[in-house]
């Protein structure tokens, strides 16, 4: 098939707006904590820009400008690669321990990097590659081998959010590489009860589970961050209070620059501003859907699914936590809140779908 020259113009000029977005929303809601955290305004701000999108970019033109076909020759190495990161997680001196939770590895001068988020590019890779080459049995097989893999390492460092937005990627991509019907739902079925059984084991799940049917319950201790999210939503009305005006983020929401940065956003920019940022969304992922239609390269096309996948699970789910329509998670937004590691991540998987788009037809 000839390569074009150009990548998808929308899919490009999309996520220019959200990083634009993002820039925007980090610099309003990062202020006060900079203020409190180190008397300089903007360290949030350009800590996200040195640490995060700088090199995001950089390696999101490397994945423009790599043959994607390299990488699935290369796919379990990288695979494996990704995986003893997120075991390195345990060994205490190379470990960091951020809101009581360890899973992040330190790096020094650099800051740190969350191996959950190089893992999430390299299990894509790696189910694109074996869900194209596999029978159906071995394709099965492998899925389940993987997925356990991923499971364990998560469950380990107790990242249920980060567990659940894995597994929907997974599963989205299994179901679409044209695999039996009864192989999908029994994966499915499975997979439910296995997370119910997570959330009935763990008292502070069945407490996070609570809250989220009954939120008006304890708005000053486990329904605090909620009730604090849906404050600032509504108090945002129809076009909000202005870039600059939250009065939520001066200590009253937690996490407001990083898990929370949504609702911060929808108290400055209104119903307005949310439904800009959820058209750009699903923009997102229209277009990555249109440019796996085109692809009739199989990996190249369950890659591009897996990518849009990615981004579209972890912005809905973080957005639905923010509104109650599903429990508080630890997921970020994507290109919107503050976090070098998850933005760096999706950078190169823009990359990787901006140079699949070369690929597709017409």
């Amino acid at each position: 098939m000839k390569i074009k020259n150009f990548p998808n113009i929308t899919l490009f000029v999309t996520i220019c707006i959200l990083i634009v977005i993002g820039i925007l929303a980090l610099a309003t809601s990062s202020v006060p904590l900079s203020m409190k955290v180190t008397n300089n305004p903007n360290y949030y701000l350009f800590h996200q820009l040195l640490w995060g999108l700088l090199p995001g970019l950089l390696l999101g033109f490397v994945a423009f400008k790599i043959p994607l076909h390299n990488l699935k020759k290369w796919s379990l190495p990288i695979f494996i690669g990704a995986y003893i990161l997120m075991l390195l997680v345990f060994v205490p001196a190379l470990s960091k321990t951020e809101l009581g939770a360890t899973r992040w590895l330190s790096l020094g001068f650099f800051g740190s990097l969350q191996p959950s988020e190089v893992l999430k590019i390299a299990m894509i890779i790696y189910l694109a590659a074996i869900l194209n080459n596999e029978k159906q049995r071995r394709k099965f097989i492998s899925f389940i081998i993987i997925s356990g893999l991923v499971f364990f390492s998560l469950f380990l460092q107790n990242d249920m959010g980060t567990l659940i937005a894995l597994f929907s990627i997974a599963f989205i991509m299994f179901f679409c590489s044209k695999t039996p019907i009864k192989q999908t739902l029994m994966i499915f079925f499975t997979a439910l009860a296995g997370f119910i059984g997570l959330i009935f084991i763990a008292p502070h799940r069945i407490e996070r589970l609570y809250t989220y049917l009954h939120p008006g319950t304890d708005t000053l201790g486990v329904g605090y961050h909620i009730n604090q999210a849906l404050i600032s939503v509504g108090s945002g009305g129809l076009f909000g209070s202005g870039l600059g005006f939250s009065i939520q983020k001066f200590g009253f929401l937690p996490q407001s620059i990083s898990d929370s940065i949504f609702a911060i956003f929808a108290e400055e920019t209104g119903f307005a501003g949310c439904l800009v940022l959820i058209i750009l969304f699903l923009i997102f992922f229209y277009s990555s859907l249109s440019i796996a239609r085109r692809i009739n390269d199989e990996y190249l096309r369950l890659l591009v699914i897996g990518i849009g996948s990615w981004i579209i699970v972890q912005a809905f789910v973080n957005i639905g936590a923010m509104l109650n329509l599903v429990p508080l998670t630890g997921i970020p937004l994507p290109f919107i809140s503050y976090g070098g590691s998850h933005l760096i991540a999706e950078l190169i998987g823009c990359g990787m779908l901006l140079n699949a788009s070369l690929h597709a037809k017409g």
